[in-house]
């Protein structure tokens, strides 16, 4: 996000405990005005806590929310600038769309002829002009969730909470909604902040991700940024599929440094880690990174691997799993060592997965930059 948007929402060192139990610990971050911020992280690692102290559900055991300037510690729910979307849409089952989504203007007091006006604005938005007299039991899933995001920006909230927006759909509906929910976004410029387990949803609609672990933000980061350059471990391991190896850090320089993983040999890369000689870290490589070639390719290899010393980031094994899934080929393939390594490869052609197949002998390579040494 540009640098000149302010902190709609600002959370300072927010820790939230139920008896013995720490779900948010200590986290402090701000959420800037017209974003689409995403809370990621497995099931109970407090997501969803935050997402509640934010709409007023739940109260901080320690620390302060801060929406719009104003602090929210004596703020009841229905009194915040927020809206929230449930995971289960809580859409009245006895009123037609028309009256489910200016429910919220009626109870306000709005006059009959805006609640009009403003009911078909939101229809029109959410794609759903000609719905407004069909029922609830009329609809699909990803209706029913038009419906109840339509009922939330009725209201013009100055933030939307999403708890698990898209759970309740089936993959292809989902992949739609990701799209739509980002445009929508984009049309109304009202912050939104979105909770899910699923990483592909968070890096698609995303602009900025918070990745929770045991309560804590174990990074902060653009979507490219968390994937490309993982801070630790458990971020590298949570999104996207990786490869990780153990390693001892022997040679760090400004621009390169390379680590000795048993099994593999030395891995190099282009970049410095700032890490102490020795260190014993991680490697984590993306399977879509790893070329994968047949055997007697080794000229190709070394000329692919240029980057990189000769002989180095180089690896030889034998195809011992193979998941065709369309787009993509996904192979494990068991390293002379005994390790496994996962590579993707892309099926640009109706005939590129037949290049390889059970217990072939294959080389592999990746260039210098596509390893990240994780110190944590």
């Amino acid at each position: 996000m540009p640098e000149t948007k302010q902190p709609i929402i600002q959370i300072r060192n927010v820790s939230k405990r139920f008896g013995k139990v720490t779900a948010v610990d200590n986290i402090s971050l701000d959420i800037l005005a017209g974003e689409f911020f995403v809370l990621l992280g497995p099931s109970g690692c407090g997501k969803t806590t935050l997402l509640r102290m934010i709409a007023g559900f739940e109260m901080p055991t320690e620390g302060q929310i801060i929406i719009d300037g104003q602090d929210m510690s004596l703020v009841p729910p229905n009194k915040r600038p927020v809206n929230m979307v449930f995971q289960s849409y809580a859409v009245f089952p006895h009123m037609n769309v028309t009256d489910n989504v200016g429910y919220g203007l009626r109870i306000a007091g709005v006059g009959k002829g805006e609640i009009r006006d403003r009911v078909a604005e939101a229809l029109e938005l959410v794609k759903l002009g000609g719905f407004e007299d069909r029922m609830p039991d009329q609809m699909s899933g990803g209706q029913r969730q038009r419906v109840a995001l339509a009922r939330s920006l009725v209201m013009r909230p100055k933030v939307l909470l999403l708890d698990e927006p898209l759970s309740a759909l089936d993959a292809k509906l989902r992949a739609q909604m990701q799209f739509e929910l980002s445009d929508l976004q984009d049309k109304v410029g009202i912050t939104f902040v979105t909770v899910t387990h699923d990483q592909d949803e968070a890096l698609s609609m995303a602009s900025r991700v918070a990745v929770i672990n045991k309560g804590e933000v174990a990074q902060l980061a653009g979507p490219s940024d968390l994937y490309e350059y993982p801070a630790n471990r458990f971020v590298a391991d949570f999104v996207g599929s990786v490869n990780i190896f153990e390693g001892k850090l022997t040679l760090d320089e400004p621009d390169k440094a390379a680590v000795d993983c048993p099994g593999l040999g030395k891995i190099y890369l282009n970049h410095g880690v700032t890490g102490p000689h020795g260190a014993d870290v991680w490697v984590a490589l993306r399977p879509e990174k790893i070329y994968l070639h047949v055997p007697g390719a080794g000229k190709a290899i070394r000329a692919a691997a240029q980057d990189a010393p000769d002989g180095h980031n180089l690896a030889r094994g034998t195809i011992k799993g193979m998941s065709y899934l369309g787009d993509i080929t996904l192979y494990e393939i068991q390293l002379e060592g005994g390790q496994v390594i996962r590579v993707s490869r892309p099926n640009l052609s109706r005939h590129d997965q037949e290049d390889f197949t059970w217990d072939d002998k294959v080389s592999m390579h990746w260039r210098a930059d596509s390893p990240v040494v994780l110190l944590s």
